[in-house]
């Protein structure tokens, strides 16, 4: 007997001499097409239809294969099918939802891909119909609420994700999409809660539940009001809250580990046995090749939920029991996971429900130690697109914890200590360190770390000048609550000295290759203030008087930096450029540290000289700063711990416009509607009666 081969939904002997035979479901599908009413001559048809197995691929394929013309002649046969999909939701056997689910995405997709240059209106005409779309897409979405809230197949509710997802990413643009008015009007926002708020639910979809979120939520955000918006800038549910936080922390996680196996796996192979013998002098270019595509959807979703609520600031630092140490979990993981979806899906169907332990010593971590964490992973390379992007609303996440009250008490709290394993980035100039090392220190001192680590390596010839202002600016609101608060950090302020007195030496020796692109005084006064802050106010927030010594004795030590700077910022400001304005703010915000410089250094010269030092020691230099603090005359300054608050629609909105719309085509790119096979739905819904 002949086999029977399956293709593009046609049924084919293998003897040449017989007509390929198409599928049932195909047949019905090309009677859809016709312009007639394909129930007239069988009532059943509909009925029928729903228990067929869904054939996306040819579904897809026929209607992007119509002309517009040819499209609006079957307009009601498929405003007939659209509707009846709705109506199958309702039903009781779940193979009839699931092929309805099916279906309906295939519609959307495919109605949506051959009417891109039209109207959304016309789109929802194609589709429903405008006299039938309000109710019939509030039955739609009714049905979508009921079957992600009930306690029926977690099959199902993937299926109710994907096509929600499917309906939000069917345009670029989301806010072009007219659509989602209706998901406006009819929400879906507490079913989302209910899936992030009930460990069952958050572990089989929770991804997608927080990625649809953080698309809904960017829905005409600046034009009108977003009720996704509203409803979860005023959450207060600790066990959501939670969820949503544990959801993120695990897909944040999942990409430091990916980073972490690459890296290993880099550096015991063979270019590592070469780079050894050779020396390390290609260890950057090596490195460069570590790559694991980043995640802004679920960077997105974490921004989201600092920006508009405050009660998840309270989530940063929440170990979860999941986070601590490896423990036996209360239900069973599911043998037949859905794989998230999102930006980039993590590459493991299941992703674990623990963290790793940090140390022995240290058995929990946070989300924003793992936040932290791939921060400085995404950071380390701004060349690429994506991980600019990623590395933009990164400091623009910190930016949003730096200015809120409670996340700086828990930043700085002594009771509150960690170990934080930032990545650094490779350097010939400087030895990897050993993760052993780290002490146990506040949270801010890892965020320290990493604006430390940023300036330190980033100086280069595409200057990422908006990405430094940013890292200034998180260091200068850390200050200010410090100084506020009175806060005496123990912290390497040494490190973070050295790297901005090198930061205005690049500055300075790029003058002109950075002028052409940038305004450089911008940054350079940002820096000299961050100096003018720890002059004026350090004495209330260094932790000891030794510190504050210290603090002179850089400025002394780099004085030449301070010098050239003063020289170049004079040149501009006496010139009737464009830098004038700029450049003469650059020069009074130096007054104090050129006051320090000519106070103390013929003072030094003079002690070199009665004593018979070619070269002071520090200590002498020391001894020398504790001695002439008394005839020292500095300038008060105002408005050094003063900033201006972060606000998105006035500074950001181009950038977020663009961010979600590269959300929006990842996540249709990576949505699949066959992750389910239709035997393991079958197997799933073998009590159909």
């Amino acid at each position: 007997m002949a086999q029977t081969e399956k293709k593009g939904g046609l049924l084919r002997k293998s003897s040449a001499s017989k007509k390929p035979l198409k599928e049932k479901v195909v047949l019905m599908y090309d009677e859809i097409f016709m312009t007639e009413d394909p129930s007239k001559c069988n009532p059943r048809f509909w009925e029928e239809l729903f228990l067929m197995k869904v054939n996306l691929e040819y579904l897809e394929g026929k209607l992007e294969a119509l002309d517009g013309e040819e499209l609006m002649k079957i307009k009601d046969n498929i405003n007939c099918l659209f509707q009846h999909c709705i109506q199958a939701l309702g039903e009781e056997h779940p193979i009839r939802v699931v092929n309805a689910l099916q279906t309906l995405c295939a519609l959307i997709r495919g109605v949506h891909q051959k009417n891109k240059s039209t109207s959304g209106f016309d789109i929802i005409n194609m589709l429903v119909g405008f006299d039938k779309a309000e109710l019939c897409m509030k039955n739609l979405m009714e049905s979508l609420d009921s079957l992600l809230c009930a306690e029926g197949s977690e099959s199902l509710k993937s299926l109710c994700l994907k096509l929600l997802l499917c309906l939000v990413t069917v345009t670029d643009n989301i806010s072009q999409n007219t659509i989602l008015e209706y998901v406006m009007i009819n929400s879906i926002f507490e079913a989302i809660l209910q899936i992030l708020s009930s460990p069952l639910s958050r572990r089989e979809h929770g991804y997608d539940a927080v990625v649809l979120l953080a698309l809904l939520v960017n829905y005409r955000k600046y034009e009108v009001v977003n009720p996704y918006i509203v409803k979860l800038s005023i959450v207060d549910d600790e066990a959501t809250l939670n969820g949503m936080g544990l959801v993120i922390t695990q897909a944040l996680s999942e990409y430091n580990r990916q980073y972490k196996d690459k890296e290993e796996e880099h550096q015991s192979g063979f270019f590592s046995a070469l780079t050894n013998m050779v020396g390390s002098m290609f260890i950057a270019d090596a490195d460069e090749k570590i790559s694991v595509q980043t995640n802004e959807a679920i960077l997105l979703a974490l921004y989201e939920a600092v920006h508009l609520n405050r009660n998840f600031i309270t989530v940063l630092a929440q170990s979860h029991p999941e986070m601590g140490l490896m423990t036996t979990p209360t239900s069973p993981i599911p043998m037949t996971p859905v794989t998230p979806l999102g930006t980039t899906p993590p590459s493991s169907d299941v992703i674990s429900s623990a963290e790793l332990p940090l140390d022995a010593d240290v058995q929990t971590s946070n989300l924003l130690i793992t936040f932290l964490k791939y921060s400085s992973i995404v950071m380390q390379d701004t060349k690429d697109e994506h991980r600019l992007h990623s590395g933009k609303l990164c400091l623009i996440i910190l930016t949003c914890i730096a200015e809120d009250q409670y996340a700086n008490a828990f930043l700085h709290d002594d009771n509150m200590n960690f170990r934080v394993n930032l990545h650094r980035m490779p350097m010939r100039h400087r030895k990897k360190a050993a993760d052993k090392n780290l002490p146990c220190r506040p949270l801010v001192c890892a965020v320290l770390d990493l604006m430390v680590e940023f300036i330190v390596t980033h100086m280069m010839k595409e200057f990422p000048m908006d990405l430094y202002v940013r890292c200034i600016q998180i260091v200068h609101k850390l200050l200010c609550y410090q100084k506020k608060c009175r806060v005496r950090l123990h912290y390497t302020w040494r490190e973070l000295w050295s790297a901005l007195i090198n930061l205005l030496k690049f500055l300075m020796s790029n003058e002109t290759v950075l002028l052409a692109k940038h305004n450089i005084f911008t940054l350079a006064l940002m820096v000299v203030n961050l100096f003018n802050m720890f002059i004026t106010y350090g004495d209330t927030f260094l932790p000891t008087p030794s510190s504050y010594d210290e603090l002179y004795y850089e400025i002394i030590r780099m004085h030449q930096n301070f010098d050239n700077l003063y020289s170049m910022v004079l040149r501009l400001s006496t010139n009737a450029g464009q830098w004038k304005e700029p450049a003469s703010k650059v020069t009074h915000a130096l007054v104090n540290i050129r006051a320090i410089i000519n106070h103390f250094n013929p003072k030094i010269e003079s002690y070199a000289a009665v004593n018979h030092i070619s070269q002071l020691s520090e200590d002498q230099v020391l001894e020398v700063v504790r001695s002439n603090y008394d005839t020292l005359t500095l300038k008060l300054q105002d408005g050094l711990d003063q900033y201006e608050r972060y606000s998105e629609q006035h500074k950001e909105a181009a950038f977020f416009k663009e961010l979600v719309r590269s959300i929006s085509i990842n996540v249709r790119k990576n949505l699949a509607f066959n992750t389910l096979s239709q035997e393991l739905l079958l197997k799933e819904f073998s009590t159909i009666s």
